[in-house]
């Protein structure tokens, strides 16, 4: 098991409850998934971009994405139906929390001049989204083998019901929120 799932379940989940007095652990939230998501907008001329950004989010994540296609065809940015615009990973159970805990531990102290992620990113049902520049920050990404830095969109979906909750969660599971 996981060392974070086993710390959200010995530590996270009597703290929660004692926070926000649930009599039930199944109020308790908990995180569901989280998605990783790339937009490639050049993927569209850039078959090699495409081939490139699976490879990079296979090795970060230990799954391999799925290819998201555009829904209908865009003449301003030169994109026809059925055209990849961008690739995505849901990551759930053990992967997950793998993925997470080494995100909390060696990725976000990688980036540079980093004081921590902002607390505003929830969507007001305990959702957070992270979005990070580059994936050299990646332990799993060695510099000589990219050909473009390219960004990434993170998801952390969890069953709170309201963003006070979510950050609680995500706090107690070691997410380092910047002070306001």
């Amino acid at each position: 098991m996981a060392k974070l799932k086993e710390t959200y379940q010995e530590t996270v989940v009597p703290k929660l409850m004692e926070q926000f007095q649930y009599t039930n652990i199944h109020q308790v939230p908990k995180v569901i998934k989280i998605t990783v998501n790339r937009g490639l907008g050049e993927a569209a001329q850039n078959a090699k971009a495409l081939e490139a950004s699976l490879n990079e989010i296979a090795v970060i994540t230990g799954q391999r994405p799925v290819v998201t296609r555009a829904k209908k065809a865009i003449a301003g940015f030169k994109i026809r139906q059925g055209m990849p615009v961008g690739i995505m990973v849901t990551l759930r159970s053990d992967r997950m929390y793998a993925f997470l805990d080494r995100l909390v531990n060696l990725v976000l102290p990688r980036i540079r001049d980093f004081r921590g992620i902002s607390p505003k990113s929830f969507d007001g049902r305990g959702n957070y989204t992270l979005g990070l520049r580059e994936q050299l920050i990646f332990p799993e990404i060695e510099y000589d083998s990219i050909d473009q830095i390219r960004g990434m969109d993170i998801s952390i979906i969890t069953t709170a019901t309201t963003d006070e909750e979510g950050r609680a969660l995500l706090k107690e599971l070691g997410m380092p929120f910047r002070d306001n």
